[in-house]
């Protein structure tokens, strides 16, 4: 590759990069909208659970069929479509609430909508990045992928003030232009043809087989599947954190301090995404996979140690800084070891299998912590006398003793990567993808047979 080529594949991995923010941070603010909007007509905290999961739950039951859609068709125009198709269910809401006709159904079905192209969107982007970026920086874009979506996490900061200045009918006024500004951008953006539709068989294998092909590769290449069900089980603890952490917070003080710190953990996201960006994480990616997890489970369990803010303020920075650089690092692996022609269908079910702990963490934690949890850890409890000596009794010290919990799992994870050899050498056991000689990759007879 020649420098002028380099430097002009990535000014167009920024392009889509900065589409990838643009779109992603006009759904994040209607989301977050969307969901004000439902707990403020029902009153229930139940339905404004359930806009959550409806905005989860459909990302990881498609990722597979993202994924073949990524690996069969042109991936600007998939692109393209599920924007539009976004865009569609977006304005949708907006006549219906200008109407007057608007329900909370129609929200869940919008939530649902918008999450599904939103895979299709990660899949995409994620199979695109490495033909656009040399091996050396895939970390780095990997990082800026993780801002992208750090921003969107940030993105109900600006949600709040806009929708008590301009209202719920102009926040979605402001995301169908984001709509309109990253299809514009994936339109201009030139892309090279083997970037948007790579080489397949001539003898195109049948849609079940294109569908079971990304778990039946990852589980032919046992590491990789060992280093997903790793992520799988970084964003179940994520997921339950994220759940827990406001109780835990509002356990011991009051709303003002609650925003606070939830702007801090915010800043610690978005500071782990820059470092990955500018850094490109260590040579060795499963050794930041391992060492960033201890880290986060480390400050995770310590959330446990007593009822207050200041140590809240410093450890949440902490544990969100190591989750961009865990992403980062693993997804740079995958790329590099998973064949050009098949990474949209092993990324997507990768997708599916990371994610899916998160609606499970949603649906587990609450009840967990209400019923079990914090009456075991109530003065008296069945837990008082042993694990309250460690975390405390009384109010939200339950929630603590799941945050203990959680961040032990973090710590026997890392060491799972750190001490398993096949985790620990899958990089300098397993060739990159793009070498000649590659056991990876896959011949066209076996692709088309539906064989990995």
């Amino acid at each position: 590759m020649t420098i002028a080529t380099e430097r002009g594949d990535v000014l167009r991995f920024v392009g889509i990069w900065l589409t990838s923010v643009v779109s992603g941070v006009g759904s994040a603010l209607t989301g977050f909208v969307f969901g004000v909007w439902v707990y403020r007509t029902t009153g229930s905290v139940t339905g404004f659970a359930l806009m959550m999961l409806a905005s989860v739950l459909p990302s990881v039951l498609v990722g597979p069929f993202a994924g073949v859609a990524v690996d069969r068709f042109d991936r600007r125009r998939v692109l393209v479509l599920t924007d539009t198709v976004a865009a569609v269910s977006t304005a949708a809401v907006g006549l219906l609430y200008l109407s007057g006709d608007l329900r909370v159904w129609h929200l869940y079905a919008a939530g649902a909508v918008g999450a599904t192209c939103g895979t299709f969107h990660l899949t995409a982007y994620q199979a695109m990045t490495p033909l656009l970026i040399p091996k050396r920086h895939l970390g780095r874009a990997n990082g800026f992928m993780q801002a992208s979506w750090a921003a969107q996490i940030a993105a109900p900061l600006v949600a709040g003030t806009l929708l008590a200045t301009i209202g719920m009918g102009g926040v979605i006024v402001v995301d169908l232009v984001t709509f309109a500004v990253a299809v514009a951008a994936l339109l201009v953006v030139r892309l090279p043809a083997g970037v948007l539709r790579p080489e397949r068989p001539a003898e195109a294998p049948t849609l079940r087989g294109d569908l079971s092909f990304g778990l039946r590769f990852l589980r032919r290449h046992g590491a990789l599947l060992g280093l997903v069900s790793v992520l799988t089980g970084f964003n179940f603890a994520f997921a339950a954190a994220g759940m827990l952490v406001q109780p835990l917070i509002l356990s011991f003080t009051g709303v003002a301090t609650l925003g606070v710190l939830m702007f801090a953990g915010g800043s610690g996201l978005f500071a782990g995404a820059m470092t990955m960006s500018a850094w490109g994480g260590p040579r060795r990616k499963t050794f930041g996979v391992a060492a960033f997890t201890l880290v986060g489970g480390l400050a995770m369990a310590a959330h446990s140690l007593r009822p207050s803010a200041l140590l809240i303020g410093v450890l949440a920075p902490a544990f969100l800084f190591t989750l961009p650089v865990v992403n980062g690092c693993a997804n740079t692996v995958l790329q590099l070891k998973v064949p050009t022609e098949a990474l949209g269908r092993v990324l997507g079910t990768a997708h599916m299998l990371s994610q899916g702990a998160t609606p499970i963490a949603y649906l587990l934690a609450a009840p967990v912590a209400q019923f079990v949890a914090e009456p075991a850890l109530r003065p008296g409890g069945a837990l008082a006398g042993s694990v309250g000596r460690l975390v405390g009794v009384g109010p939200g010290r339950g929630i603590a003793a799941m945050f203990l919990v959680t961040g032990a799992l973090l710590v026997i994870l890392a060491a799972v990567v750190a001490f398993v050899p096949a985790l620990r050498r899958v990089e300098v056991d397993l060739p990159d993808a793009g070498t000649d000689a590659d056991p990876v990759r896959v011949s066209p007879s076996a692709e088309a047979a539906g064989v990995p």
